[in-house]
């Protein structure tokens, strides 16, 4: 059955949001992110820190979208104010393995004996810090600092060896919490 649906998110004091056509920019105290919310029968406006939808005969696909719409919305909201971290450990048991950050790369060196270094490019959004065998990834941006996390650990996948004896690597260790509400 269609039904209409009027929907609000607040955004915190200590943030600010804007709407560009279908973009939505939000800017807090620890970073800012912005995403595009295209969808010809969800219509969005700002109002102060007020973020309102409007879908006009809205079916099942359409509250679906509604639904991931928010989602994306909270998570943005909470990492401005409180920026995602994701925390990786360097295990290396056969090679001394190398890693640093240059530049825009994080660079992987001698793993496993290989003599050609391995590298994941750092989105600009994204903050990577190595603290000894701990490599800590910061981001406003729930989906980039994931991403590159996913990308590190799997930049250094095992194959072709027992992964019961070399179990070198980079792991992810703790992933930010959810928040459900």
């Amino acid at each position: 059955m269609k039904t209409d649906l009027n929907e609000k998110v607040t955004a915190p004091e200590t943030v600010s949001l804007t709407l560009e056509g279908s973009e939505l920019f939000v800017k807090g105290p620890k970073g800012e992110d912005r995403r595009s919310f295209a969808n010809p029968k969800v219509h969005l406006s700002v109002s102060g820190r007020d973020l309102e939808f409007q879908v006009k005969g809205a079916s099942k696909r359409e509250k679906r979208m509604l639904s991931t719409f928010i989602a994306h919305i909270k998570n943005m909201l909470r990492g401005v104010v409180d920026p995602f971290e994701y925390e990786l450990k360097i295990c290396s048991g056969h090679f001394p393995m190398n890693v640093s950050v240059s530049g825009s790369n994080f660079v992987v060196k001698n793993f496993l004996g290989e003599k050609h270094p391995r590298s994941v490019a750092i989105p600009s959004e994204v903050k990577v810090k190595i603290n000894g065998t701990q490599v800590i990834v910061n981001s406003a941006s729930r989906e980039s600092a994931g991403m590159v996390a996913a990308r590190i650990e799997q930049m250094c996948r095992i194959t072709n060896r027992d992964r019961r004896i070399f179990q070198d690597g980079i792991y992810i260790v703790k992933k930010p919490s959810r928040i459900l509400n």
